[in-house]
């Protein structure tokens, strides 16, 4: 297991280099589809070459911290970009801020006093974003309680904690573990929102790709404060994604109702990540995670697919598991419809194939139609995604540094 991992992670973050711009005193990842540099894309490929390589690529570490910071605002926060959005974010300022403290031991004093001083404005930021005890506001446009982003925050404030001793960081981390756990459901899944806030109705379904993310970033928190009630909640989580894995490694998607995460490749990873944390507890995950690689490396013919590939000779199978998904929820009669529809979206999509989906007339013409709000593109055809592969080397390269 550990030697296919580490062999597909270097091979991704090879893939990924391929789209590197490197200039006299900056470097930062090109999305290769879409005409948007991302701070949360270029942080995370600078967390996988820290882990892969560390100071033997201290030049490229400077560069790209040098990018980084040239994209923090006076806020202290990062931007949130998409095609259609671009906002700050205490979600993605959380990405950037753990990027910057583990590339402290390899900058030079003077950088590392820059970082220092923008990190701290960081966790001014991510702490003033805190709606309520532990739930973090994702972003100006998304104001709902996404647990996966109260996590998220925990991340990065425990881990600041674990570098600089700041109490009030540390305090952070534990409310937003507390929340998170406070709303896990009975059978150990995490709902995706626990109020609507700016989303017309409220996103409390499970969700298998988010049921990865939330256990990822809530494993930083829990490896920071081992707290043993936070290690029973991790457990009840990564035992659901146990149960919703069929057994040929892939996930049973009609377990899954958020529409918008539907199919995504990064389950895969962020599974992976999840089942080999809980390893140090139980050994039979180990097996789980196993079982995933193949899946998630069938779906990188370079980088990452944005969704996991189907078989047109399964269609007909997938409908019944596309209508199972779309009842999973308490929504009205043509909400569901609404969810119904977009699944079978996603159905045919992830069996159509393009390299340039940047004008795609079918998703432009259902979301006019349908009055869709979107600040991503969810274009009728799959297609190699940046977005998607940075998720996977920031979890894959994590997991290869747990030895359990």
């Amino acid at each position: 297991m550990v030697e296919g991992l580490n062999g597909y992670v270097h091979s991704l973050l090879n893939e990924a280099t391929r789209h590197l711009v490197v200039n006299d005193s900056m470097a930062y990842i090109e999305d290769p589809v879409f005409d948007v540099i991302r701070n949360r894309v270029t942080a995370e490929y600078l967390k996988a070459v820290i882990r892969l390589y560390g100071g033997e690529r201290a030049d490229l570490i400077t560069k790209l911290v040098n990018f980084l910071l040239s994209r923090q605002n006076s806020s202290g926060s990062w931007n949130e970009i998409h095609p259609n959005y671009n906002q700050e974010s205490a979600l993605v300022t959380s990405f950037v801020g753990e990027a910057l403290l583990m590339a402290l031991p390899y900058l030079r004093e003077e950088m590392g006093e820059r970082v220092r001083a923008s990190l701290k404005r960081a966790r001014d930021f991510v702490l003033l974003n805190e709606i309520e005890e532990g739930y973090f506001r994702k972003s100006t446009l998304y104001t709902a309680d996404y647990l996966n982003v109260d996590a998220t925050c925990g991340a990065f404030l425990a881990q600041y904690h674990d570098s600089t001793g700041d109490k009030a960081a540390l305090e952070g981390a534990l409310r937003a573990a507390k929340r998170v756990c406070r709303f896990q459901e009975a059978d150990g899944s995490f709902p995706y929102t626990v109020n609507s806030g700016s989303e017309k109705y409220p996103l409390n379904v499970p969700c298998i790709h988010y049921q990865g993310v939330t256990l990822y970033y809530l494993s930083k928190i829990h490896a920071v404060t081992r707290e043993k009630w936070l290690e029973k909640c991790l457990l009840r989580g990564v035992d659901w994604l146990s149960r919703v894995q069929k057994s040929d490694g892939r996930f049973d998607w009609s377990r899954s109702g958020l529409m918008f995460a539907y199919y995504l490749t990064g389950a895969y990873a962020f599974g992976i990540a999840a089942f080999i944390y809980a390893s140090q507890w139980s050994r039979k995950y180990i097996e789980n995670a196993g079982r995933l690689l193949p899946v998630l490396a069938d779906n990188t013919p370079n980088i990452v697919l944005r969704w996991e590939r189907g078989r047109w000779g399964d269609f007909p199978k997938d409908l019944l598991v596309s209508f199972r998904s779309a009842w999973l929820g308490k929504y009205p009669f043509t909400h569901r419809l609404f969810r119904l529809g977009y699944a079978l979206y996603r159905q045919v999509a992830r069996r159509r194939f393009s390299e340039d989906v940047r004008d795609d007339a079918v998703f432009n013409l259902l979301t006019r139609l349908l009055g869709v709000k979107t600040s991503t593109i969810e274009p009728s055809r799959n297609f190699p995604d940046m977005f998607m592969t940075s998720e996977v080397l920031d979890c894959l390269s994590y997991t290869l540094r747990l030895s359990y």
